[in-house]
This record gives C-alpha cells, sequence and structure tokens, in this order.
C-alpha cells in the first residue's frame, strides 16, 4: 500500500507530478477501487493540526476522486449561513456542476447538504428532480453523480460530491466509499469551526479584558478629580456615555487620552 503519512507541509496542496507521484502518495500504488479498510487507514493518516482548511480539503478531494470507481471529477460543497461554496475540486466539470447548482439555488449537492440525505443521480438525462440543471449539466459533459452530506452538521454544511462522464456509475459500493470519505471531511470541517470559535471567543475576551482596563482607569481619574467613591465614578461614566450615545470605553479612552490635557469633563 502507498505511504500516505508523509508530511506535508502547510500552505502546500496535494498536486499529481510527472510519473503519477504525488508528495508523499504514490497513486499507481493507490489504485482505483482500493479496499474500504485501506481507504480509512488512509484517511486516518491525514495530518489536521497546523494546516490550512482548504489544504486538507484539497487533499481528500483528490484521494476521494481517485479512490472511487468511475469518478472523473469531484467536489466538496460548504454552505455557511446559507451561501454555498466550492471548498475543493478536482476536474473543471466538478467546478461547472456546482456552479450551477449555486446560481439555482438547488441541486444534488445542496440539497444533500440542507437535508443530511444522498443525492444518487444514475442518469443525468433521466433525471426528473431537477429538470433545468439536469438538462445543462448534460451540456457539460455529466451524465451522472453522487452527493453524500457530511454526517455531522453544525455551523458548516456540506456534501461530498463525484461526477461522471457515463452513466449508473456510481452504486452500494462507491456509495459506501463516498460515506466514509464525507466522515473525515466532516472532521476537518468541525475542528476548523471549533478553532475558529475558539480563536473569536478569545479575542472577544481580550476586547473586553482591555475595555474593563481602560474603564478602571477612567474611574481612577474621576475619582481624583471629583473626591468621589467607584460607583460614583462609574455612574459619571455612565451618564457620559447616554448622554453623548457614545460606548462607555470611548468614553473612558478620552478621559484618560486627555488626563495631560487638563482636568476630565465626562
Amino acid at each position: 500500500m502507498a505511504n500516505l503519512s508523509a508530511p506535508i507541509s502547510p500552505g502546500r496542496t496535494l498536486r499529481k507530478r510527472n510519473g503519477g507521484q504525488t508528495d508523499g502518495v504514490s497513486w499507481s500504488a493507490w489504485g482505483k477501487g482500493t479496499a474500504v479498510d485501506d481507504l480509512v487507514k488512509a484517511l486516518a493518516t491525514l495530518a489536521l493540526a497546523r494546516r490550512e482548511l482548504a489544504d486538507v480539503l484539497q487533499e481528500i478531494t483528490e484521494l476521494a476522486q481517485h479512490a472511487i470507481p468511475g469518478t472523473e471529477a469531484c467536489s466538496i460543497t460548504l454552505i455557511r449561513g446559507e451561501k454555498p461554496f466550492t471548498a475543493a475540486h478536482v476536474g473543471q466539470m466538478a467546478l461547472d456542476a456546482d456552479e450551477m447548482q449555486y446560481q439555482r439555488g438547488y441541486g444534488p449537492c445542496m440539497d444533500a447538504g440542507r437535508t443530511g440525505l444522498l443525492m444518487l443521480v444514475e442518469d443525468m438525462r433521466k433525471e426528473e428532480r431537477w429538470p433545468d440543471y439536469a438538462a445543462e449539466v448534460v451540456q457539460r459533459g455529466v451524465l451522472s453523480s453522487l452527493s453524500v452530506p457530511l454526517p455531522f452538521q453544525g455551523a458548516t454544511i456540506g456534501a461530498l460530491n463525484t461526477y461522471s462522464g457515463r452513466p449508473d456509475v456510481f452504486n452500494k459500493a462507491e456509495v459506501e466509499t463516498a460515506e466514509h470519505i464525507a466522515s473525515y471531511i466532516a472532521v476537518a470541517v468541525a475542528n476548523a469551526d471549533a478553532f475558529a470559535t475558539a480563536t473569536t471567543l478569545a479575542a472577544q475576551m481580550r476586547e473586553a479584558m482591555e475595555s474593563r482596563a481602560v474603564i478602571d482607569m477612567a474611574k481612577g481619574i474621576i475619582m481624583t478629580q471629583r473626591h468621589c467613591t467607584p460607583d460614583e465614578a462609574f455612574t459619571i461614566l455612565s451618564h457620559a456615555s447616554q448622554r453623548s450615545n457614545r460606548k462607555l470605553r470611548d468614553i473612558a479612552q478620552t478621559i484618560v487620552a486627555g488626563i495631560h490635557d487638563g482636568p476630565a469633563e465626562p
């Protein structure tokens, strides 16, 4: 089996090189239709830490395109706040098909992500659920597709999409493989969302601490100038904020910044 544990530096995307070799993955050894057990082992070696989500998803997409028999193009659709976008893709066919659905606001990849249901199109020429999309995408060479929803739906939802220029390509085995891959995509996306949430929370806490510090400094200045208690100083700040329709922190910063220019008069 190919060595999939070789590290890939942050900021780099897994790309095929001459001779069918990629950074850390031998595609000649990784044959089409690899057993699910081998695929799971390969996915388990993917490094998620200290890497951009886009790089991880691109690597998984390229692996999916090669591991799912019949797949000519592959993509990952993510939906955040009702806004869909293609997070990674292999093949222009996939990107074109995705964009057709985004423009309409519906289609197999979007409906899979939103409903959590698998969307299989065996023959696009006979498809009746999305007739206008099917008619147009056939003109781009797509005759079958499989969209598997991410199993763990959180702030970000989405689907793994595979496309083929032949009908009746994706069957039970292909669905099973795609579902395994979709679970790893979901983990990567969930980790990225959790990190973003933690980062935002840390920034908010830092801002709150800075606000408290400047407000305490302004209270000290007022207490010195007005010979009042901390509570009375805060009341003065609060009234000044209400009269001027400015944030309490902004009032406090003005007082602290102007202390060298003369007495503060909130």
